[in-house]
């Protein structure tokens, strides 16, 4: 993988939020903060809630090791970004991307852009001719997300970095990324674990769908509510979540496919209730040709 440890994930696409006016007393400042704190109480007690709901099954941890064993037999060594805003900003432009084109559209901002100030004084409609210029799409989304992530951080810190990330806990930092325009749950577990080595379990289209396929989690569960079970059901280490992550949607995405999945190629397929549907059909269409 790229030295960025590139997520696979495309970002899930959140409406933007309007602008807040920045605090102006060091009370308003305090309140801020202890926002930031609520939230992250709040959201560890939506992440117990799921676990008390849906108990991890005895196999997970087998499941685990397998898709380890095939697909990520060697971990990397974990990095901490020395400005995560980068990785928070290539995640945005990873939306409905491939990796190439994501990588392609970065370079042609920090061409465009050598620092970020220069991009807030750009605005939406100069970061938007870059990302044209560069190629992919949802040009005008992605531009207005990372216009209004850097006029918040402006706004609001006084400074165009999330270095400071680094010295708070994992749900102090998932709030306040979680905090910014157009960042949801999922773009901002991508930065955790990729960009600041934390234990984050993002969610994607093909983790979704293995998920249920395996009847780990009900059928009916939405993705952000997926996450939030394996943020409880996972250890909390970032080298298992991270395995668990990418292992999993390489599975998903080369052999767990949404069409045609190839479960006669699957090193699950005794432990997936699926399988024996997918193949007793496969089996019965070849009989009725």
């Amino acid at each position: 993988m790229p030295a960025r440890f590139a997520s696979p994930l495309l970002a899930c696409p959140v409406p933007v939020s309007p602008a807040r006016p920045a605090p102006q007393t060091l009370v308003e400042q305090t309140l801020a903060d202890q926002t930031l704190v609520e939230q992250s109480l709040a959201d560890q007690t939506l992440v117990e809630q799921s676990l008390a709901e849906h108990s991890p099954p005895a196999t997970l941890p087998e499941i685990a090791r397998r898709l380890e064993e095939h697909y990520l037999p060697t971990l990397p060594t974990p990095r901490r970004a020395a400005e995560p805003l980068n990785g928070l900003i290539q995640t945005v432009l990873s939306q409905q991307n491939t990796g190439v084109i994501t990588a392609r559209q970065f370079a042609a901002l920090r061409a465009a852009y050598p620092v970020w100030e220069a991009a807030l004084l750009g605005g939406p409609d100069g970061i938007e001719a870059v990302l044209r210029g560069a190629g992919g799409g949802l040009a005008r989304t992605k531009a207005g997300y990372i216009w209004q992530i850097l006029e918040r951080l402006d706004t609001e810190r006084g400074a165009l970095s999330l270095r400071d990330l680094q010295d708070l806990d994992d749900a102090q930092a998932r709030a306040l990324l979680e905090s910014l325009p157009g960042v949801g749950r999922k773009t901002a577990s991508c930065v955790l674990l990729f960009d600041l080595a934390r234990p984050a379990m993002p969610v994607d289209t093909h983790i979704w769908r293995v998920a249920r396929r395996l009847e780990l989690v009900p059928g009916v569960w939405s993705a952000v509510k997926v996450e939030k079970w394996f943020d409880a059901a996972l250890p909390r280490t970032w080298a298992q979540r991270y395995a668990f992550h990418v292992a999993t949607f390489r599975h998903g995405r080369d052999t767990c496919k949404a069409q045609r999945p190839r479960c006669g190629e699957c090193v699950l397929s005794d432990l997936c209730p699926s399988a024996g549907v997918v193949l007793n059909g496969q089996k019965s269409a070849a009989t009725d040709v």
